[in-house]
């Protein structure tokens, strides 16, 4: 492989999987927030509203660094892709173009008026901002989602003279039947992420006994929000996710799951280490004839392994595809037993009490990120060796003058200005932690006295 090819594929996984450790949080926290804003209207409880207005500031935070860090990818697809956007720009450029102009100013301005705008907009005022917020948020998530789906399922598009794709129907993009499940799959990823993080900044405070009243709250709308999203995660998100893949990536679903042998009645690996050189499984363990019902909803039915697909349509790298669908799924597994566990706890009004579970929900932050990652990681490396599936190979769409030790000197530039942005990231983080919500409360006005959008009029 063309060494400027690894490291411009290694430049681009490097910045998008640092940019989406932002983004996925965002996108969690904008529903949580819409959440808490609608219980203080609901209770009357100012309490809800503080909680909201911390959360917010913690949004806020990782909005400035998800867009430090989302707009140079924007100009990689021109600096280390320039075929690539030659090729499919007349189609990607029309949902990139959207995110940054509808979606992002659309989240960015009420954001600042969900933070700087309370008194005078009022309760209810106050209350659509953080809607807003959360349309545009999920709008941008949409968008971005769109765009990644026609290069995993291309549609609604032509080929002119000149060998480039021009978009010849915007409804087909938009409504890529992959765009629609990979979204929802994607939010579900989020919201995951957003409860854990808020359970866990809970049971901290529950734990060291700082602000414990809104630790409480914190567990309790994470750990609610956690159980929902896994489930929902799990069916029909992934199911159909899975289901997409079958159908329209067969070679991805079988190095995807170590089936090097088409098989009647295929088994579901749970643990296994893929042996490429010799086409097998080393120390598999199974469940009997379970891939190929939950494939195609028949115990018996065939599912066609990698045997069946020439060697160039096999993806470039099979064990690290193999591993990052797998650790996706196990942290999915453990998501669920972990958000039930919380929930019957709560049930039983137990949960505060257990300092065990409190323990590990505060552990347990970083791993959504992880199944985040692994899970972009699973469906990136399982298009490959296709940049656009079917049409454009990846090998096919790199800056060809752009020279291997150009793309290493920004790669090494990229990666000591993001180090840096991350403990920038951290002290804002851990400055607001330490200042927690309480720090927030003002004296308390009635929605006359605040004015504006929902104030009672005398």
């Amino acid at each position: 492989m063309d060494s400027a090819l690894t490291l411009d594929r290694l430049h681009f996984a490097f910045t998008v999987t640092y940019h989406y450790l932002f983004p996925q949080l965002t996108m969690g926290l904008a529903l949580l927030i819409l959440v808490l804003k609608s219980i203080a209207i609901r209770k009357n409880d100012d309490r809800y509203n503080q909680a909201a207005r911390f959360w917010a500031r913690i949004f806020a935070i990782n909005f400035l660094f998800g867009v430090v860090t989302g707009i140079p990818m924007e100009f990689q697809f021109g600096t280390n892709w320039a075929r690539f956007s030659k090729f499919g720009g007349g189609v990607i450029g029309q949902t990139l173009a959207m995110e940054g102009v509808f979606a992002f100013f659309l989240e960015s301005s009420f954001l600042g008026l969900f933070l700087f705008g309370e008194k005078r907009l009022g309760r209810l005022g106050h209350w659509f901002s953080a809607l807003m917020v959360f349309l545009g948020s999920w709008l941008s998530g949409y968008l971005i989602v769109a765009t990644d789906a026609w290069m995993q399922h291309p549609v609604g598009y032509a080929v002119a003279d000149d060998g480039s794709a021009y978009l010849s129907s915007f409804w087909a993009l938009i409504l890529n039947q992959w765009a629609i499940w990979q979204y929802l799959h994607t939010m579900g990823g989020a919201v995951i992420t957003g409860a854990f993080v808020m359970a866990a900044l809970g049971a901290f405070y529950v734990l060291t006994n700082k602000q414990p009243e809104y630790g409480k709250m914190f567990v309790k709308v994470g750990v609610i929000a956690a159980a929902f999203a896994c489930v929902i995660q799990m069916f029909p998100t992934g199911d159909a996710q899975g289901k997409m893949i079958a159908y329209h990536q067969p070679a991805t679903l079988a190095a995807m799951e170590g089936l090097f042998k088409t098989e009647e009645g295929a088994s579901l690996v749970i643990i296994g280490q893929p042996n490429t050189a010799e086409q097998k499984l080393d120390n598999p363990i199974s469940v009997p004839r379970m891939l190929s019902f939950l494939t195609y909803q028949r115990w018996g039915a065939e599912v066609r392994g990698l045997d069946s697909f020439s060697r160039d349509q096999w993806p470039d790298n099979i064990p690290l595809l193999y591993f990052s669908y797998h650790i996706m799924v196990g942290l999915g597994t453990i998501f669920i037993a972990i958000a039930l566990v919380g929930l019957f706890l709560l049930w039983r009004r137990r949960l505060f009490e257990s300092r065990w579970m409190m323990w590990i929900l505060m552990l347990s932050v970083p791993l959504p990120y992880i199944a985040n990652t692994a899970g972009w990681m699973t469906a990136e490396i399982g298009r490959q060796p296709w940049l656009v599936y079917g049409l454009m190979r990846t090998n096919e769409g790199f800056s060809p003058t752009v020279s291997s030790g150009n793309v290493m000197f920004t790669l090494l530039g990229f990666m000591g200005m993001y180090f840096v942005l991350g403990i920038l990231f951290l002290y804002l983080i851990w400055r607001e932690v330490e200042h927690g919500p309480k720090m927030l409360e003002a004296p308390l006005t009635t929605e006359a006295e605040a004015g504006g959008f929902g104030a009672r009029q005398e």
